[in-house]
């Protein structure tokens, strides 16, 4: 069901940006967003990522998102995402997401992390406040 409803997000993402791509807007310059050099995976599956954030001038709720890819780029897993504050101060995220046991192993990967708003008024749009994307380790948590 996970996969269901990433690839759902995703699509309709990707939908929105090829029709209207006007309708998604991009926050101040200084807004930034790091990656953390090394990523974990538990045991279990657990995928950990994280870093900072610095965004201002949020027009409704804001959430750091974030996916990882390893071996094939063209294949990108989302791993959870969490709420945040644009406040102009400096903020540490992290996200975690269970998955299957060796879908991710230790070794090199790419992340890609987001700090977004969703529009509080009209048609809920994003606006996408910073992006990057690095390389990573992802290091036996």
């Amino acid at each position: 069901m996970l996969f269901r409803q990433a690839v759902g997000v995703g699509a309709g993402a990707a939908l929105l940006l090829l029709l209207a791509p006007s309708a998604v807007a991009l926050s101040a310059p200084s807004d930034e967003v790091t990656v953390d050099p090394t990523g974990t995976v538990a045991a279990d599956g657990t995928i950990t990522l994280s870093g900072t954030y610095r965004c201002t001038g949020a027009a409704g709720p804001v959430f750091v998102s974030s996916t990882v890819s390893q071996g094939d780029p063209w294949v990108s897993r989302p791993v959870g995402g969490s709420s945040a504050v644009c406040d102009g101060a400096e903020h540490r995220w992290s996200n975690s997401e269970k998955r299957a046991p060796k879908t991710l192993v230790p070794g090199p990967a790419r992340v890609e992390a987001t700090v977004f708003d969703i529009s509080a008024t009209g048609l809920p749009l994003p606006t996408i406040h910073a992006t990057r994307e690095q390389d990573v380790t992802i290091a036996q948590g």
